[in-house]
């Protein structure tokens, strides 16, 4: 089975400091990961498509991933960034795909979760970049903490011609063991038939020096119920992941929290379907 990883990142800190990455705990992410490091570990894990995502809000840097994916036969698409509520966002989207590397261009996230405004998702401004983004063809990623679920759910409904991809199931308290609201907000999203979501990232909201497929299981069991494997895909959150497993690791466990006959779906066709690879 050919697996597509719908969600990865690069960075080089030579060309651009990732200012996120602060603390003794992302230490080990303060380096370069490019496409030399992930190419090895993707292909020996049977990847033959990626995803790639955006990390920081600069305009600039959605060129350059558009470039990245032109020059890199694993990289099929790219989730960029733009300003949603720039008056002229149709134009730029327009403009992106228009540079080198632009048919790649297949959604648009930004960092909501680092927005204090709980409701940012359903201001005026941000709602009207959205439907540009729908007007493009592109779907937009959902970068949230599970506080903020309630806005994507409205934003969501409101915007019934965008799909909405949640990554990284909305970051569940996996190190606590809580469900809730976590799992009323997620089924709620779910209710939406315009949304989808990642198994990506769970690794990284669990303990990262004793985790186990186990403590990520209800989790994964509440996403799988909530939205079937036709609306799941898969993500390695690479190298974000790496604080507490490799690229190898990240697929196995992933495999073990799903049931075999749902795996076609969940690490092929859902990605290649939502995101048009």
């Amino acid at each position: 089975m050919t697996v597509v990883d719908a969600h990865h990142h690069l960075w080089d800190l030579s060309v651009r400091d990732q200012d996120w990455i602060t603390g003794p705990e992302l230490a080990p992410l303060r380096r370069d990961f490019t496409m030399r490091d992930l190419e090895p570990e993707a292909r020996a894990a049977g990847v033959t498509r990626t995803v790639l995502v955006q990390t920081v809000t600069v305009p600039e840097e959605t060129p350059e991933f558009l470039a990245l994916a032109d020059a890199h036969d694993l990289i099929a698409g790219v989730v960029g960034w733009t300003d949603l509520t720039r008056p002229d966002i149709a134009d730029d989207l327009a403009r992106l795909r228009e540079l080198p590397g632009g048919r790649y261009l297949k959604g648009i996230r930004h960092q909501v979760q680092g927005e204090p405004d709980p409701d940012w998702l359903l201001r005026p401004d941000v709602h009207r970049g959205l439907a540009a983004v729908a007007d493009a063809g592109l779907v937009y990623d959902l970068v949230v903490v599970p506080h903020q679920l309630p806005a994507c759910v409205k934003a969501a409904a409101s915007l019934p011609g965008l799909t909405f991809v949640l990554d990284h199931l909305g970051k569940p308290p996996v190190a606590s063991g809580a469900l809730e609201p976590w799992a009323s907000g997620l089924r709620a999203l779910a209710a939406l038939p315009n949304t989808v979501a990642k198994l990506s990232g769970l690794v990284t909201e669990a303990d990262l020096a004793s985790w186990t497929v186990e403590d990520l299981r209800p989790y994964a069991d509440v996403a799988l119920e909530a939205f079937g494997p036709g609306r799941l895909m898969y993500g390695s959150d690479w190298p974000v992941s790496t604080l507490g497993a490799t690229y190898g690791d990240i697929l196995r466990s992933t495999r073990r929290l799903t049931d075999p006959h749902d795996h076609a779906q969940i690490f092929t066709t859902t990605a290649t379907r939502v995101y048009g690879l």
